[in-house]
């Protein structure tokens, strides 16, 4: 597996991972607003986002240039560099379970690390989200901040984790 920039035309094939409303919210935090969501809504999504240089979505293939997941890293903060912020991370369904989200995660701190300089990132996750095992595995740890989000179909808990990279 590796990672690569993300190309407009990977969105069709992450947009049909999304199965029903609790995946998407779970997924993006409500931040598209609508289901079923189609791959231009996740391309709209993202344009004013990598305008910004600030955004950086990156998407996760097989040896054989298959997709296999997704992500994206910002920068949460204007004025440091040190910080990212990992989003919308998800793999395909077919090909969770084995260790795939892992590798990703494991390629995307990386990058975060080597590339990116950074010293610390950060995510937040749904109590409600089976991923915090996988964030777990790979270091992320709950800081012991909690946030309700009001979805349209409930009340959950975020809870946000990071991982202090050395």
């Amino acid at each position: 597996m590796k990672l690569r920039t993300y190309k407009k035309e990977d969105s069709a094939n992450i947009c049909s991972w999304i199965k029903d409303e609790k995946s998407l919210y779970q997924w993006s935090a409500n931040k598209i607003g609508k289901f079923p969501i189609t791959d231009n809504d996740l391309n709209e999504e993202y344009a004013p986002m990598i305008k910004g240089n600030r955004f950086i979505p990156l998407s996760a293939v097989d040896d054989k240039g298959n997709l296999v997941g997704h992500l994206y890293i910002r920068y949460p903060y204007e004025n440091d560099d040190s910080i990212v912020r990992f989003g919308f991370v998800i793999v395909d369904p077919l090909l969770r379970g084995c260790g795939n989200g892992k590798k990703m995660l494991q390629l995307a701190i990386n990058y975060a690390k080597n590339t990116l300089h950074a010293s610390k990132i950060t995510l937040g996750v749904f109590s409600n989200n089976n991923a915090r095992y996988c964030y777990e595995s790979v270091g992320f740890q709950p800081i012991g901040k909690t946030e309700i989000y009001k979805m349209p179909i409930g009340e959950w808990e975020c809870i946000e984790m990071e991982l202090v990279i050395e």
